[in-house]
């Protein structure tokens, strides 16, 4: 399944909200340094869709706020 996010690092607190037109924000307390904020988007979403971490992959926007995410469930 794939679908797009757009992040919001520095945030107060790690949440994951659905946006209308099944787009999906995710907030995050890591900042976009050395790959932190990435490695915690991961980490968030496998939580949130109660998946493993390694079958969470970032598609593209590595170094966007605006990414595509892949969930092999």
């Amino acid at each position: 399944m794939k679908f797009s996010v757009k992040v919001q690092p520095r945030a107060s607190r790690d949440e994951v909200k659905q946006c209308p037109g099944s787009d999906y924000k995710v907030y995050l307390k890591a900042a976009p340094v050395d790959g932190k904020a990435n490695e915690a988007l991961v980490r968030v979403i496998a939580g949130y869709f109660k998946a493993r971490r390694s079958d969470v992959r970032i598609v593209s926007g590595f170094n966007s706020r605006k990414k595509v995410i892949e969930i092999n469930i």
